[in-house]
């Protein structure tokens, strides 16, 4: 075979195996990395559909986590600032309810870290924990002894303590209620993500209602 003709039928053949490369079976383009794509992604047009909620206060736990007085200001997380009085108000519902309270503090908080807006009282347990505020402690099992199998998942951030607890309650059995208004994050996105994470993860979402603070009941 003459070499001019060889070369042709292997670029051919390499363009014919790139080709093939591209397309998955029948005939479907195979997506890039996400990063090759990263401008071009947009995100759902529609948001996560919102529920009212009536919880039992005696099965329900509320969990405030990580609200740190030092940065939840509007000089530094303008969000989180703005989240503080919607927490205070559930907060304050669940008191007046009996309910029981948790409140967290991540492992480089101390107690007088928290917020004052949201502050624990007297016989309100405060747990030091990374973003799992279940991991590597009793807290499960003390709220389940309780006939608890409800968590009210507030926090900051939304990405951190929220997303990561409400999927560690899910996987211990709990169901999750997460008001969107009560999840800052440093931005926008950040809360964004979650909520879409938490409306559509595989096993997590099952478990998970989203809902705002003034569509709860007790």
């Amino acid at each position: 075979m003459h070499a001019s003709k060889r070369q042709v039928l292997r670029g051919l053949a390499i363009a014919s195996a790139v080709a093939w490369a591209a397309v998955a079976p029948g005939g479907i383009a195979r997506a890039q990395a996400v990063t090759d794509e990263w401008a071009a992604v947009k995100a759902p047009a529609s948001a996560p559909a919102l529920r009212p909620v009536t919880l039992d206060p005696g099965k329900t736990v509320l969990l405030v986590m990580d609200f740190n007085k030092n940065t939840c200001v509007p000089q530094k997380r303008a969000r989180c600032a703005t989240a503080l009085p919607k927490v205070r108000k559930i907060l304050a519902e669940a008191r007046a309810k009996g309910m029981v309270i948790v409140h967290t503090i991540t492992t480089r908080m101390k107690n007088d870290d928290i917020a004052k807006d949201v502050q624990p009282k007297a016989g309100e347990r405060v747990i030091a924990a990374p973003v799992d505020k279940f991991a590597g402690n009793d807290l499960a099992k003390t709220l389940k002894d309780k006939g608890i199998d409800t968590v009210i998942a507030t926090g900051t951030s939304a990405n951190g303590a929220v997303l990561f607890t409400a999927a560690g309650a899910v996987l211990r059995g709990f169901k999750v209620i997460v008001p969107v208004d009560a999840m800052p994050a440093d931005g926008a996105y950040q809360e964004q993500f979650v909520v879409w994470e938490l409306a559509h993860a595989p096993t997590v979402s099952a478990g998970v209602t989203l809902t705002k603070v003034d569509t709860i009941a007790f």
